[in-house]
């Protein structure tokens, strides 16, 4: 015995089909049967459960291949696979001709060069029917030159030589006496390349099989040569990575009246984990027919002093194909209904996804309707993040959250005037307001403060800093425009004919803006030279604080402590230590008159600072509330154009929505059609299951 026990000879399937193993029913391709075989053939094919069991599983392997011939694969749904894999001159070929009944090619090196799919149905017609499938073309062939056929074909797929490809090739064989089943044929594992092959050919071939043994579906058909120990076999290894269990891996082994002394150990220590068991055949030889070649293998297993010893439940390849129709019938029933679901669910997303596709627009007016949509939808959205402070659109995009981040530029913009060098108080304390007023100097009172050397020191003051408000309107600018082109593309991004005229058209806008805001940055500056004015109270609080400091400061600037040494500073309150010592040659009552100056240039530079940041606020605010409810009405104006003809643009559908909008229409008729056949494959087994109730 294999040491693995058969496939179960009862498994349930789907709603309450039962699959059952005929260890006793007629062998595909069967041999010329002995009298006993005759009666024991005629017992089994008068049993009714005979042909229940075909009724009921005809209708599931007619459903899979339909759903193989509408390629639903492509759509990500995997199907129900027998995938045969195997070392380079494993014998696989002379399996699949035993279990098809027909010659297919063989050679010495790499004779499968592209997936061979092989449909087998067994056909009551005493004429074969025999066809190919590829490249979108179905040619019928003659059963003795099928493998010419399939080589001129391979030829016409891969090219002439001996490359490789993954385009398929389906042949179907519908053939009295073959058993019901579709396979797979991969090509034969090798390291060494052959001339006209690539380097890379063991890559290449592996990346084949593995794409396919990989899905959870798929039944592993891994033939081994018994001559080989079984562990080193490159196709071992390969399953073995997706199939650790062995739980879908079905060995067989070839070429057993090659090495037929240490076979039945193999088989029977298992020292691979093969978890459905192991099946040994004989290779068809020279020129047998494949009656000759059964008849021989019936032969040897029963005569062989080795080979006979092995269980005739898992010998020659009647045995195999049982097998392997039994195991394919419980993996497709086991499969159907995540079939149907994964069918259904990829419809409903492919539907879905069309119609959140903007419609074909094929006219005028509606072009025009999508083009307000287009622009309502960016102005609400524009609103959310740079007015309202709404952010649902963009919960990641935090760099558009435009009222967060205008509170952090604003910030940056207050930080930046306070603490320049035109802000520091104490540099060159005093020589400004001195060499002012000495040049202003005129036949007036002593102790008389011209307003005009006020104005003339602050307007030296914000002249210094003009540039970081307008600096600061550019920066904000920038990051409006960003915003808005961001917007929209991603409500346009389904009218790409429009992308490059609205992009432009709301870049003008921005633009236009930006240079009406600019220019009143300037004006706000400007105000700040022409005029010095604050009704703020503060002013009055803060100058009379720092005045009171007066006396104290003209006191210690020309005597020390201790009235022994002049002080190279003096510490004002506000200010810190203040450097003195250029200021002893001047006289009292020009400091007296360049403090007090100083002290209100002070007080009044607090106002214009703040002045300044609240009007940059508010004149911000002003901007984008203009943008999102006034102006942007204006790239509708500009798209149309004056004679009304610029929407027609949009009437012209770009060849990549067209395109996406074409393979979601194909995906889903062919979704549909697979749904069709498996929902007429589950109405039949519920209809089994009402009349067994």
């Amino acid at each position: 015995m294999s040491g693995h026990e058969d496939v179960d000879s009862e498994n349930t399937g789907v709603d309450g089909i039962v699959f059952y193993d005929f260890d006793d029913s007629p062998p595909y391709a069967a041999p010329a049967p002995t009298e006993q075989e005759k009666t024991v053939a005629a017992k089994v094919e008068s049993a009714p459960i005979i042909s229940s069991y075909n009724d009921k599983i005809r209708p599931l392997l007619d459903a899979i291949d339909k759903l193989r011939l509408l390629m639903v694969m492509k759509e990500g749904i995997q199907l129900p696979t027998i995938v045969v894999v195997g070392d380079q001159s494993s014998g696989k070929s002379s399996v699949l001709d035993s279990l098809a009944g027909v010659n297919l090619p063989r050679s010495q090196g790499i004779c499968t060069r592209v997936p061979l799919i092989i449909r087998l149905q067994n056909h009551s017609s005493p004429r074969p029917d025999l066809y190919l499938e590829y490249s979108g073309k179905v040619v019928p062939v003659d059963e003795s030159y099928i493998a010419t056929a399939i080589n001129l074909a391979t030829d016409e797929i891969t090219g002439h030589g001996k490359g490789i490809s993954n385009t398929p090739l389906t042949l179907v064989v519908k053939k009295d006496g073959v058993p019901d089943l579709t396979m797979v044929d991969l090509p034969g594992i090798t390291r060494v390349p052959v001339h006209g092959q690539p380097e890379n050919i063991y890559e290449q071939i592996r990346d084949i099989i593995m794409q396919y043994i990989t899905p959870k579906e798929s039944i592993i058909l891994n033939v081994l040569s018994a001559s080989v120990d079984f562990s080193t076999c490159e196709s071992i290894k390969m399953s073995r990575q997706v199939d650790k269990t062995g739980e879908r891996t079905l060995a067989v082994v070839t070429k057993a009246d090659k090495a037929p002394e240490e076979l039945l150990q193999k088989v029977t220590a298992d020292d691979v984990n093969i978890g459905l068991g192991y099946v040994c055949v004989r290779n068809r030889i020279g020129d047998e027919s494949h009656e000759e070649a059964s008849r021989e293998e019936a032969r040897l297993f029963q005569t062989h002093p080795h080979l006979s010893r092995i269980d005739k439940s898992i010998v020659g390849v009647p045995v195999l194909a049982r097998k392997l129709v039994q195991i394919q019938a419980n993996t497709i029933a086991r499969c159907l209904p995540e079939i149907v679901k994964n069918i259904s669910e990829k419809l409903n997303a492919n539907v879905s996804e069309l119609e959140r596709m903007p419609k074909a627009l094929t006219s005028v007016a509606d072009a025009m309707t999508a083009f307000m949509r287009i622009i309502g939808a960016v102005k609400e959205s524009l609103r959310k993040l740079l007015w309202r402070g709404d952010f649902d659109e963009y919960p990641d995009g935090s760099s558009k959250h435009g009222t967060a981040r205008f509170v952090e530029m604003l910030n940056q913009f207050s930080y930046e005037l306070h603490n320049c060098e035109e802000s520091d108080p104490t540099k060159d304390f005093l020589a400004e307001e001195i060499k002012v007023l000495e040049d202003a100097k005129g036949i007036e009172l002593p102790n008389f403060l011209s307003r005009e050397v006020f104005l003339r020191i602050l307007q030296r003051k914000v002249e210094r800093i003009s540039c970081t408000p307008i600096k600061f309107a550019e920066t904000i600018w920038d990051y409006i425009d960003g915003v808005v082109m961001a917007v929209l593309m991603r409500h346009s991004e389904m009218y790409p004919q429009l992308k490059v005229s609205t992009t432009r058209a709301a870049h003008n806008l921005v633009q236009k803006m930006r240079v009406q805001s600019i220019n009143r940055v300037k004006e706000i500056v400007q105000m700040e030279k022409l005029t010095c004015y604050t009704c703020n109270p503060e002013y009055m609080v803060e100058w009379t604080k720092l005045m009171n400091q007066q006396d104290n400061f003209t006191k210690n600037l020309n005597t020390g402590p201790n009235h022994m040494w002049m002080p190279s500073s003096v510490i004002v309150e506000g200010f810190g230590h203040i450097a003195v010592e250029h200021l002893r040659h001047h006289s009292c009552i020009l400091l007296q008159q360049a403090f007090d100056l100083k002290m209100r240039m002070t007080a009044y530079w607090k106002i214009v600072l703040q002045r300044l940041v609240d009007s940059m606020a508010l004149h911000l605010r002003y901007c984008v509330h203009n943008l999102v409810n006034n102006n942007m009405e204006e790239i509708v104006n500009e798209l149309i154009g004056p004679d009304g003809h610029g929407i027609e643009m949009m009437l012209v559908e770009s060849p990549a929505i067209a395109a996406k909008r074409e393979k979601l229409k194909k995906s889903i008729k062919l979704l549909k059609e697979s749904k069709d056949v498996v929902a007429k494959v589950m109405d039949r087994i519920a209809s089994y299951g009402e009349l067994a109730a």
